[in-house]
């Protein structure tokens, strides 16, 4: 799947940002991963071949995975990211953001009821995040929506808000790295089967590295 990072760099907002793999690969390198930074890759999407046509193939685009798309300081660029990605109607472009508050102040002028190559995550690893993003999400004009529980990290109860119609979507997984934190086997089970109830897509992605089962 091609991914388009156009800027990294992040900032910890919540308790799932604790170990973030973000954090942990940039100290590793030596990079300060609290400067929010733009990168060589900033113009990916729109890039030409020499004989013509898009450099990035068609399809499926994870977007700011080495940051969060909303953060403050990336204020400035983002307007050239909607272009290319309105340019760009042959891909769609998911990302997943912490700061779901901030989307009013960071969607273009032409946004409308959202652009149909556009699907957000609202990422979540707690039912207290949970209460506080999801309604706020559920009210936003995204025509495309879902929700990220990773790190999961407790039991969530979300039936509240699968039961809208306006989820689309809902991945979970565990914490991955030696600092993880457990992740438990009933947690899972019981947001599959809060989203089966509710005839909402259900993915598991990963039991990070420390997953219980039973006792």
């Amino acid at each position: 799947m091609p991914m388009w990072n156009p800027w990294r760099g992040c900032r910890k907002c919540s308790e799932g940002c604790r170990y973030c793999y973000i954090h942990k690969g940039d100290a590793r390198r030596g990079v300060d991963t609290s400067q929010i930074v733009r990168t060589s890759d900033f113009d990916k999407p729109v890039r030409q071949l020499k004989k013509g046509g898009y450099k990035m193939k068609p399809g499926l685009v994870y977007l700011g995975f080495s940051t969060d798309f909303l953060i403050e300081e990336a204020d400035p660029w983002r307007a050239d990211c909607w272009k290319m990605i309105r340019e760009r109607q042959d891909c769609t472009f998911l990302f997943l953001t912490k700061r779901i508050e901030r989307f009013s102040q960071c969607i273009p002028d032409d946004w409308a009821d959202g652009y149909e190559n556009v699907t957000i995550l609202c990422s979540v690893e707690i039912q207290r995040r949970a209460d506080d993003r999801i309604p706020a999400f559920l009210k936003l004009p995204v025509r495309h929506k879902g929700i990220l529980c990773e790190p999961l990290l407790e039991k969530l109860v979300l039936d509240a808000y699968l039961k809208t119609g306006e989820i689309a979507q809902v991945l979970c997984g565990g914490e991955q790295g030696a600092d993880a934190r457990v992740c438990d086997f009933a947690w899972v089970l019981e947001l599959m089967n809060q989203c089966v109830n509710c005839g909402v897509t259900f993915r598991f992605l990963r039991t990070g590295t420390f997953f219980r089962k039973g006792n």
